[in-house]
């Protein structure tokens, strides 16, 4: 193993697999230093790919997506343990690490298992898994290790019914109830996963409103449906006590409620997994989240050869923007053009049901003083919506009065995640209305319902001249 490289990329997530592997297709010497058991980072091991995995083990064995055909009592599996969760997770896990081990061996780009320390501006030291010491220099850094669950101390934290949002893959056990602190993306997506186990869930929240990010059409009718599929919502209301007895979890809220269940999930917010990268020692600074500010178009530090992407650097978080931040700091730190970052991108949460986001929200809109329509489609108007037995869903159209071009999409339902890409490219594309207008979509299919949306806008608003 050499001790110099042109880039060492500390972390294997997706910004450090995308900037590891970015410049090695540039022919430049990489190391990628990994402290976990196996490459791949949070995305692989505890966030995005395992709680993803386990929602659709749950809507597969629970029969979930068939109830409104067969009656709420219909299960495919009766009774739905912890084991079988798992068994579909660890064949997933196990793919998706042989599939990035055969990317970074193609691309001979180096790995060396271990935790990284800044002994310099230009220099770490790598303490492996087996204990040895070694150090490397390179002329470029990419720090890429994401983050590691918020941990406060009055919460008791036991590993076995007191869990953080890292360790409910490791579920011992299906609980008849739960409790989810935090309605942030990752409480919310546990909270209606394990609801759709029918395991009784309470979601509490300090402030009067979660998911402010999303247009709050989409979060009243998304509140309707937590709500009416049995979830508690406490909302406004922080919590004062966490006491573990009695093989049972209770929580005590400020207002004076309390709540008993037999676990407990602690999901309000992560930490930027930097307290051991020695950031001193390269003159690198972070916010109170533990965080690296960086440049939003480069991913450039304050220290120039140093470049972060990835959660490390916070919003907007997703394994997706990571992916392409980490390519675009891999080509600006190897002075390689490349091609500027599109402006919208793609928001997509696995609850149950999806939602899924693109552009302005309506407030955003409001705010922007835009002259705006609206147009709306439910999943139960289109005919496949009828085949799937959809009884929710909808897509919200928000488009602009003035230029006709389209503002910004949201989605709730049955394939959210994946529809919202139509409107991702009519974006980028400055697109209007008149695209959902003018041509087909394959019938039938839940797609259709941007046409329906669209038409719903369109008859709203005023003519354009098509006399020319």
């Amino acid at each position: 193993m050499k001790k110099h490289y042109d880039l060492i990329v500390i972390g294997s997530g997706p910004a450090g697999r995308s900037g590891a592997l970015q410049a090695a297709k540039l022919k430049k010497s990489v190391l990628v230093v990994e402290r976990g058991r196996q490459l791949g980072g949070v995305s692989v091991h505890t966030g995005t790919i395992p709680s993803k995995t386990l929602r659709e083990t749950v809507m597969n064995l629970s029969g979930w997506r068939e109830r409104s055909f067969y009656g709420r009592s219909y299960r495919v599996k009766e009774e739905i343990k912890a084991e079988d969760l798992k068994s579909r997770l660890l064949k997933t896990l196990d793919h998706e690490v042989d599939v990035l081990e055969h990317q970074f061996t193609r691309n001979r780009v180096e790995i060396l298992m271990g935790e990284a320390k800044f002994v310099g501006t230009k220099g770490i030291e790598v303490t492996g898994n087996d204990g040895e010491r070694s150090s490397f220099t390179a002329d470029k850094f990419l720090i890429t290790t994401g983050t590691r669950p918020f941990r406060p101390d009055y919460i008791p934290f036991n590993d076995v019914n007191v869990l953080d949002s890292d360790e409910i893959i490791e579920l011992p056990r299906v609980p008849r109830s739960l409790v989810v602190i935090g309605a942030g993306v990752i409480g919310v997506e546990y909270a209606t996963i394990m609801q759709a186990l029918d395991v009784h869930v309470t979601l509490i929240e300090p402030r009067d409103s979660f998911l402010d990010f999303i247009d709050k059409t989409m979060i009243q009718e998304f509140t309707h449906e937590m709500r009416e599929h049995g979830i508690d919502l406490r909302l406004g209301s922080s919590v004062s006590d966490v006491e573990c007895k009695d093989d049972m979890v209770h929580v005590s809220l400020e207002n004076g409620r309390q709540v008993s269940a037999e676990m407990l999930l602690f999901a309000a917010g992560r930490m930027g997994a930097t307290d051991n990268l020695g950031l001193d020692a390269c003159r690198l600074e972070t916010d109170h989240r533990g965080r690296i500010k960086v440049d939003s178009k480069t991913y450039q530090s304050a220290v120039p050869h140093i470049y972060a992407a990835g959660d490390v650097i916070g919003f907007p978080s997703l394994a997706s923007t990571s992916l392409q931040q980490g390519r675009v700091a891999a080509c600006h730190a190897l002075d390689e053009p490349t091609l500027k970052q599109s402006p919208w991108f793609p928001y997509g949460i696995y609850s149950v049901p999806e939602m899924s986001t693109c552009g302005m929200s309506e407030e955003e809109v409001q705010e922007r003083k835009i002259p705006y329509e609206v147009g709306v489609a439910r999943f139960r108007e289109t005919s496949r919506g009828h085949i799937m037995g959809l009884e929710n869903g909808m897509l919200k159209m928000l488009v602009s009065l003035k230029t006709r071009r389209l503002l910004g999409v949201q989605i709730m339902g049955e394939g959210a995640t994946e529809l919202i890409h139509i409107a991702q490219a009519v974006l980028n594309l400055k697109g209007t209305v008149d695209y959902f207008i003018e041509n087909t979509f394959n019938y039938p299919t839940l797609a259709e319902a941007y046409k329906i949306a669209g038409m719903n806008a369109w008859n709203k608003m005023p003519k354009p001249d098509l006399s020319e």
